[in-house]
Parts: C-alpha cells; sequence; structure tokens
C-alpha cells in the first residue's frame, strides 16, 4: 500500500495512510546517522511497504552476516524514482529507487546491486572518501596559495604573454580532481570484489550482479567512448564489466539460481510496485487480462482499488486471497481499499487478520490503528492505543502512527497523551517549530518529572543542528 506521509498541513483523514508509506528526506534525516544535505537532498520521496521491506530485509541479511555487519542494524530505503540507481550516504542505510526494483527481473539481479553497495560500507569507502575530500579541499587551497604567489611573482618580473597566473591556479587543481576521482574509481572496484566476496560466502551467484552493471555498461558504452577516462567517477564500463566478469565466473555458484518461492515473491514485488506507481493502461499494458498469473491479477486488483470500482476491486483481492490463503499481505490489500473507500469498520477484520500473520508489521498495525480510529467506536480506542505504541515502538520513523495515537488518545480524552503524540510526529517530520510549540502545551499537562513531561521536555528544547540530526 502506498501512502504519502503529511507535511504539516494536514490532508483528508482517510486518504492519509497507506502500507507503502511516500516520506520525505526530512524524517529520515531526524531518524538517524548525521547525513549532508548535498547527499540526501530534502523532500526526496521514500517508500514505505511491509512486504517489499520484509524482502529486502531478507535479501540484505545474508550479504550483512556475510560482511561482518549483522549488528549494525542497516536497513534498506526505497525511493520513489524510476531510474535504476542504488547508493549509501552512510553506514546505516542503503538507498535503493523504485526503478531499480521493477527492472530486476530475479532476486539475484537485485541482490548483487546490493552487495556492491555493503561493499562501499564495509570498506569504510564514505568516511574514507570524505577524508580524501577534505585532503583536496586542503591540496585545492595550498595550489590556489601557489597560484597567487607565481602571479605575484609574474606581476614583480612583468611576465607577459599568455596568462602563466591562470595556468599555475587551474594546473594544480586539475591534478586534484583527477586525483580524487582515480580514488573513487578504486572504491567502485574495491566494492565490486567484496560484493562477489559476499555473494560467494552465502551461496548466491554473483551472475545477476555481472547481468545487471553489463546492461548498464552496454547502454552506456556508445556515450563513454568520447569520454575521459580519468574525469569519471566509476570505472570505464568495459573495464570494470571485464574485472567483474573474471571474479564473478570464479564462484562456484555462478550457474545457481534462485529458489523458486523467492523468485515468486520477487515477481509479486514488482507487481505491486506497478499498481501502485503506474498508470491503470500502462498495469494493463503489462499485465494484460490475459495473463492469469498470481503477480499479474495483484497488479490489476491494485489498480482496480486505486482507479475503478470498488465492488470489482474486492472481488479481484478476494480471489487472490482464495489462492493463498495465508498471504498476510492480501489481507492488508483489502483492508487499506476499505478504509480508503470510508469503510473504516469493515477494514478492521482483514487488518487484524494481516497482523497477525505478517512477520515485523508495524506499517500494518499504524493502518489497523487508523482504521480503528476511524471507526469512532470509543470501546476501540484502546486497542488502537495499544497497537499503535507497539508499532512506533517497533518503528519510530513512522509519523502517521504518532498521528493516529494521538487521535486514539483525544477519543479518551487524553489531552496531554494526545499532545505529545501530536509533537513526536511534527519532530518526525522535521516540523521542529510545531513540534516544539506543541511539546511545550503538553508540559503544562503533565505531572513534572512525569516520564511524559520529560519526553516533551526534551523536544520543546531541542535545538536541531545545521545539517542532519539525531532525535532528543
Amino acid at each position: 500500500m502506498i501512502a504519502e506521509a503529511r507535511p504539516v498541513k494536514r490532508r483528508r483523514f482517510l486518504r492519509a495512510s497507506r502500507s507503502i508509506a511516500i516520506l520525505t528526506a526530512g524524517a529520515l534525516a531526524a531518524g538517524g546517522a548525521p547525513v549532508r544535505a548535498q547527499d540526501v537532498p530534502k523532500g526526496l520521496p521514500m517508500i514505505r511497504d511491509s512486504e517489499i521491506e520484509q524482502l529486502l530485509r531478507e535479501y540484505t541479511q545474508p550479504i550483512l552476516r556475510a560482511a561482518g555487519l549483522a549488528q549494525q542494524n542497516i536497513r534498506v530505503v526505497i525511493i520513489n524514482e524510476r531510474s535504476f540507481n542504488a547508493f549509501v550516504v552512510d553506514a546505516k542505510r542503503i538507498f535503493v529507487n523504485a526503478g531499480a526494483l521493477l527492472e530486476s527481473q530475479t532476486p539475484n539481479q537485485i541482490i548483487g546491486v546490493f552487495a556492491h553497495e555493503t561493499g562501499h560500507i564495509a570498506g569504510g569507502h564514505l568516511s574514507k572518501l570524505r577524508a580524501e575530500l577534505a585532503n583536496a579541499q586542503t591540496i585545492a587551497i595550498l595550489a590556489m596559495l601557489l597560484g597567487v604567489g607565481a602571479a605575484v611573482a609574474g606581476a614583480r618580473s612583468g611576465s607577459v604573454g599568455g596568462n602563466p597566473a591562470a595556468v599555475a591556479l587551474l594546473a594544480p587543481q586539475s591534478v586534484v580532481m583527477r586525483s580524487l576521482l582515480a580514488y573513487q574509481r578504486q572504491q567502485e572496484e574495491q566494492a565490486d570484489r567484496a560484493g562477489v566476496k559476499f555473494l560467494a560466502a552465502t551461496g548466491q551467484s554473483a551472475k545477476g550482479m555481472y547481468e545487471t552493471f553489463k546492461r548498464f555498461a552496454d547502454q552506456s558504452l556508445f556515450a563513454s567512448q568520447y569520454v575521459d577516462p580519468y574525469v569519471q567517477s566509476h570505472p570505464m564500463p568495459t573495464e570494470r564489466i571485464a574485472a567483474l566478469q573474471e571474479i564473478a565466473r570464479t564462484s562456484p555458484y555462478w550457474d545457481k539460481m534462485d529458489p523458486p518461492e523467492l523468485q515468486a515473491r520477487h515477481d509479486l514485488m514488482r507487481a505491486k510496485l506497478a499498481g501502485y506507481l503506474e498508470r491503470p493502461d500502462s498495469v494493463q499494458r503489462r499485465y494484460p487480462p490475459s495473463d492469469t498469473s498470481l503477480p499479474a491479477r495483484y497488479a490489476r486488483a491494485i489498480a482496480a482499488y486505486r482507479h475503478g470500482d470498488l465492488r470489482e476491486a474486492v472481488a479481484q483481492i478476494d480471489s487472490l486471497i482464495q489462492s493463498q490463503p495465508g498471504n498476510p499481505y492480501f489481507y492488508e490489500l483489502k483492508g487499506q481499499a476499505l478504509l480508503e473507500a470510508g469503510k473504516p469498520a469493515e477494514a478492521v477484520p482483514p487488518l487484524r487478520h494481516a497482523l497477525a500473520a505478517a512477520p515485523n508489521p508495524a506499517l500494518i498495525q499504524v493502518l489497523l490503528g487508523q482504521a480503528l480510529v476511524a471507526s469512532n467506536q470509543p470501546a476501540l480506542a484502546d486497542e488502537a492505543i495499544n497497537g499503535l505504541r507497539a508499532a512506533v515502538a517497533r518503528d519510530p520513523d513512522i509519523s502517521d502512527g504518532y498521528d493516529y495515537l494521538a487521535m486514539a488518545y483525544g477519543r479518551k480524552g487524553d489531552l496531554a497523551q494526545a499532545d505529545l503524540a501530536s509533537a513526536q510526529a511534527a519532530f518526525i517530520r522535521g516540523d521542529y517549530k510545531t513540534a516544539r510549540q506543541i511539546a511545550t502545551r503538553a508540559k503544562t499537562r503533565f505531572p513534572v518529572g512525569a516520564p511524559g513531561w520529560v519526553r516533551a521536555d526534551d523536544i520543546s528544547s531541542f535545538k536541531p543542528p545545521n545539517a542532519g540530526g539525531m532525535r532528543p
């Protein structure tokens, strides 16, 4: 399910939360290690989804264990962009575009990309690159000073012809830039080698990694014929692919295929993304009615609920449930469709079923909490509060969870906890001004020194740093 995290201005209630949630980079930066503004652009759209995140967690966990990173709580963050890309900007997150997930035809292809990015984290490339950048800046400053000195000397000696001062200024900086880019190319080659090593250690093929990089190397081959290889941050495609192929084919697992059940889940993930992110006509072209496979039916059911008749959509979803009664995400989809159609009470039973069957169900628990609150039945308020508190404890980055928690507390007349939850929601979204204002009011409702008062005091006194930041 796809949902936009609300900015400060509140959207219509029943449209506010879906299990795939598009968040902003402000919420992301608030919850993790400091990230430079140029590393994570402001407003970068994120996707949250229980089903997809669980699958990607299973893709990355063996790789992270092989890299010795299993205890670092590294998670995959999905970006709502259609281009094929993945990258890291810190040692806690691997970013991957939705386009990469859609275009990866097998689990092995996207697992190979994750193995490469894990190679960057395991190699400490980010901290090393920042140190190299700092060193390069120092060298550039020295080069500039030397250039200024040369200009002064030239002026005193009456040097004429050309512009020796400009040459003195620019030439050293060009050398610095080439050196820095060469350092980045070396890191990419090291990440390739580390990725292959991690795949072999987990008994997986490096063929998907090779196929993925070769496909994009072929696409850029013509353009690269006219590019200076020393001013690129990545190795030249032909050189990189030749080196990757050489080491990848030495693995005894080169011809190993993905397990059929994993391929089936991968196909469902791609269908889900298509159903949510593409227009109905695009979904029909990708999954025509003649395609009766489960992924095709999944994509069409999602498109039907988003753009068509609710009755028809529910019928299609019920057909999915009949095909796989144990799949919690089909029940989640039914609950979401009913909730967003203004039928929250009818959404509660399938969402309870999904919650009971899904691993790591924090996002589903938030959706159920929304349905319970929207049902406007005081008897359900306690269930909503208990579930939402559990959800935000598992995943504190879900601002919607705090929003619905505030509403649930409001149903019970607990204004202190309602204000505190609202302040926490604003804080996660990066709206520190609103968070401080509401937290200040919440402090007046709690006894001094109570846990709620302490938490409200932390928020009301928080001063965000210039870039990135940690929760108080």
